[in-house]
């Protein structure tokens, strides 16, 4: 697997230096610009998709921890770090114009524009491929990978400006879904947005197709790609976010097809003392990663810090208390994830320059099976369905203690097994990818906050359930730039 890795990153060097030739995806909102790539080969191709579809050193969506219950204010107890202080402010206090003055929005907050560049990246790479030399295993082998890419981002973007899918008092077919850009060609440059159930009917299209040409045409060779695992575990995910008592069968199949695939989960007793340096994404140490990327979310310190200015000083955005107090203390993800009591913002191993905290893994299989199968279990009675999510819980949750100190759980009240299974896959899945933020937006959850001003003074802040703000604000320039955009109402 090292070599693996470093191979990787030599080929990656030679191609970026390739790639200076090419123009930057985010000149393909220039109509001349496609005529300014002439790529002849599904080499070259290959070399604008790890550059411009890829999502490598690639921030768009941490700050979505500062909405949920997973952080809190410490108020700005040193002028160091007024920046974070006065960054997070608007978004701690769920205001609902955070991103309306956008010389004031941070890079890595607008996902609008980060995101739909990169779709942009696969747009190019999909269109491009009839027209270059190549077989037909190479082409659709590449086309596997951007239709999952693609599909990777809109689900994204529908988690962060979109309702959520099976909302209360939610229409998928009137409720706003997102603005398709499907090809490489920008001469319409004013897309309006489609609606809720056209933007996930796409994002299913594209995943259904990805991985039935990448289970016949590629196997990835490293964690830095993703081939049919990753597109089934996508597809499990996928489903548990539209959250319908139909979609429940299709979780449970394609996590199957996962659990089939897939590696075995990382046993943290054996790993125990290099997790405390490295981390869950470091692919040396940890089986269980699918699909590894993404720069340390940390990286430009907008909101959170990699370390103190001094000791004994506090941050202003820490993990939370809630989020601490959800382990016991056998628990070893409380000292993996976490970095000797201090709780910053991030799972240990993002310091590593060489490993984001960003990815696929399969601990995520688990839990989408598990509540899967328990919503069905509250539907149905059916027992079998009750021991296999227990089994699934259990699994993960032994391969997170030592043998000596576990014991397995046997819930089986459905409503209690599920708030349990609820409560794991917040444990597990802490501070990453915007999951929480996904539960609470379709769970219906509220979250309230206590923020401390630069003064020292404080007060209670309330994102209630079913808020208009699970739908964040549009950015202003990307409003500003199209006319055609409508606003998600706040």
């Amino acid at each position: 697997m090292k070599k693996n890795k470093y191979q990787y990153r030599f080929l990656l060097g030679l191609m970026i230096s390739f790639l200076l030739f090419l123009t930057s995806c985010a000149h393909f909102f220039d109509e001349s610009s496609q005529d300014e790539i002439k790529p002849s080969s599904v080499a070259d191709i290959k070399a604008m998709m790890y550059k411009e579809a890829y999502p490598y050193l690639f921030t768009s969506s941490t700050y979505l921890n500062l909405l949920t219950d997973e952080i809190q204010c410490n108020g700005m107890l040193d002028a160091t770090y007024a920046p974070q202080h006065k960054a997070g402010t608007p978004i701690f206090t769920f205001d609902p114009t955070m991103f309306d003055a956008i010389n004031l929005i941070p890079d890595e907050s607008n996902s609008w524009k980060l995101i739909y560049e990169k779709i942009m990246g696969c747009n190019v790479v999909k269109d491009y491929l009839p027209k270059v030399s190549g077989t037909d295993t190479e082409k659709n082998a590449l086309l596997g990978q951007v239709l999952f890419l693609r599909a990777f981002y809109y689900l994204k973007l529908a988690m962060i400006y979109c309702q959520p899918y099976n909302g209360k008092n939610i229409n998928p077919d009137t409720a706003m879904g997102l603005s398709l850009q499907l090809v490489m060609d920008v001469s319409d440059k004013f897309p309006s947005r489609t609606t809720l159930r056209a933007t996930y009917a796409q994002i299913e299209k594209d995943l259904l197709e990805s991985a039935s040409l990448l289970k016949d045409n590629y196997k990835a060779d490293s964690p830095f790609r993703v081939d049919q695992l990753a597109a089934n575990i996508l597809l499990s995910r996928l489903y548990l976010y539209m959250g319908r008592t139909e979609d429940m069968a299709n979780v449970v199949k394609y996590a199957d097809l996962a659990m089939a695939q897939g590696p075995s989960l990382t046993n943290f007793a054996s790993f125990k003392s290099q997790f405390g340096s490295e981390g869950v994404y470091n692919i040396d140490i940890s089986p269980e990663v699918v699909w590894a990327y993404g720069s340390p979310s940390y990286s430009n310190g907008t909101y959170y810090i990699q370390t103190l200015a001094a000791s004994g000083e506090t941050p202003p955005y820490v993990t939370s208390n809630a989020l601490k107090n959800l382990y016991d203390a056998n628990d070893l993800r409380l000292a993996s994830f976490f970095s000797g009591g201090t709780f910053y913002t991030y799972k240990v191993g993002a310091s590593f320059y060489n490993y984001g905290d960003s990815g696929i893994r399969m601990a995520e299989v688990y839990l989408n099976r598990a509540e899967a199968l328990i919503r069905q279990y509250k539907i149905d009675g059916d027992q079998a369905k009750c021991t296999k999510a227990l089994n699934d819980l259990n699994t993960l949750r032994r391969s997170r203690y030592d043998s000596q100190t576990y014991t397995d759980i046997n819930i089986t009240d459905p409503d209690a097994l599920l708030a349990f299974c609820l409560q794991e896959r917040q444990r597990e899945l802490c501070l990453e990818e915007g999951f929480r933020w996904s539960d609470i937006k379709r769970l219906g959850l509220s979250v309230s906050h206590h923020y401390i001003d630069a003064n020292g003074n404080g007060k209670n802040y309330t994102l209630e359930s079913n808020s208009l703000l699970y739908a964040l604000p549009i950015p202003y320039d990307a409003i500003d730039r199209n006319n055609k955009l409508v606003q998600n109402p706040r």
